[in-house]
């Protein structure tokens, strides 16, 4: 299902984020250009009931944080420091095996607020960022992610506790690079992570508001 990055009503303008209407149900809106921001919303939130959407959050005007609040997303800044005792086998994603990485990413991170599902049609950027990875540990997967241009755009692990020895077998394939990434506040188990090898919070991004 596609995205409108303008909808548009004569209550106003928003974006509607829609493409993870198949795979979790839920339907994000960015109120733009709000006439009648009651209205706009409501409208909105009905198209996004039409698409399928069992889920609704939205943010960009005051009228969206009278809703409860589902999540912020944070912005976290870092060194990629690799602790050579903890890193493993690094395989790099290529056209052969990229839907499987994908496939694997996706199952790994469909419960996680904020992180959005990889489509067949992701496939050619993952590749031409030559960033992205498996991760192994004596043949045994351990998890995989995907740094590009200085951000940490993904990360997943297979194993209970595997977590920080992906993480320091990515940031061996970057060598010091500075590094930032966006994390839901709600996964604090990620976040406690980025903290322990030595990331700090840096901007309260936004606020999704929970409709329905």
């Amino acid at each position: 299902m596609r995205d409108f990055p303008i909808f548009v009503t004569e209550f106003g303008v928003a974006s509607l984020i829609l493409k993870e209407v198949p795979y979790r149900g839920e339907a994000y809106i960015i109120l733009q250009d709000a006439l009648q921001p009651e209205q706009l919303l409501e409208e909105c939130v009905s198209f996004c009931r039409i698409c399928g959407a069992e889920k609704i959050y939205a943010r960009g005007h005051a009228v969206a944080e009278k809703a409860p609040v589902h999540c912020a997303v944070l912005q976290m800044r870092g060194q990629a420091m690799a602790d050579e005792s903890k890193v493993e086998q690094l395989w790099p994603v290529m056209e052969e095996n990229v839907s499987q990485w994908r496939q694997l990413m996706n199952e790994r991170l469909r419960d996680v607020d904020n992180a959005a599902t990889l489509e067949k049609r992701d496939e050619p950027e993952i590749l031409s960022s030559n960033g992205a990875y498996f991760v192994h540990s004596g043949g045994e997967l351990l998890g995989g992610g995907w740094i590009s241009d200085g951000e940490l755009k993904l990360l997943a692990s297979c194993k209970p506790g595997a977590g920080e020895r992906v993480c320091h077998t990515l940031f061996s394939a970057v060598s010091e690079q500075q590094i930032h990434l966006n994390v839901a506040s709600t996964n604090r188990k990620a976040i406690r992570l980025y903290e322990k090898l030595g990331f700090v919070r840096t901007a309260e991004l936004w606020h999704w508001h929970r409709i329905l």
